[in-house]
């Protein structure tokens, strides 16, 4: 099988089911955008951290992917005529969503209480997470604004909303196992 399939040269893209979009489609955007989050998150995995943490990187590594095809899938060829999902696969489920809180809680509840916002940074495996974080955010933007225009299933939305989340704590964990300075954002006044 070939890479390169020259099908794209004229700047378009096929969803699932074979209709074409032009490559800056919302749709390509956001899959595009959950995509470069499971790269961030291949990061981050391949950092020196508890194995854990690393087992759990990879499971939502895979539940991306879920999130990535559902939005890769045209909405009007979602269903074949046989009345049976195009998609054959393993939705995001509320399980999915609970381990993510669940994790959280648990992090959480081996740090200190937050007092204020953290500055971003204090280790290079910290920043990692910061920075999967803003790309999970914006993956969350465009999945809301592509939601909008053609609704898929809701249990994405929030998978991603817990995800960000998640990746928050998850840094603040790292930045005490670490030992790296937190440093707290506390505005200046006048």
């Amino acid at each position: 099988m070939k890479i390169y399939t020259k099908t794209g040269d004229q700047g378009t893209t096929a969803l699932f089911g074979g209709t074409r979009v032009p490559k800056h489609h919302i749709r390509i955007d956001s899959y595009g955008t959950v995509d470069e989050l499971n790269s961030h998150l291949g990061l981050i995995r391949d950092q020196d951290m508890n194995p854990h943490y690393k087992k759990t990187i990879q499971t939502i590594q895979n539940k991306l992917f879920t999130i990535g095809a559902v939005l890769a899938t045209d909405p009007q060829k979602a269903i074949l005529k046989s009345g049976k999902e195009r998609l054959d696969i393993e939705k995001i489920s509320t399980e999915d969503i609970e381990l993510l809180e669940k994790e959280m809680d648990q992090m959480n509840d081996a740090l200190p209480p937050m007092t204020h916002f953290v500055l971003p940074g204090g280790h290079q495996t910290v920043s990692f997470c910061h920075i999967a974080r803003c790309v999970c955010r914006r993956a969350e933007r465009l999945a809301s604004a592509l939601n909008e225009l053609e609704p898929f299933e809701a249990h994405v939305l929030i998978y991603l909303n817990r995800l960000s989340d998640y990746l928050f704590v998850l840094a603040r964990k790292l930045s005490f196992d670490l030992n790296a300075e937190e440093i707290k954002w506390i505005p200046e006044k006048d």
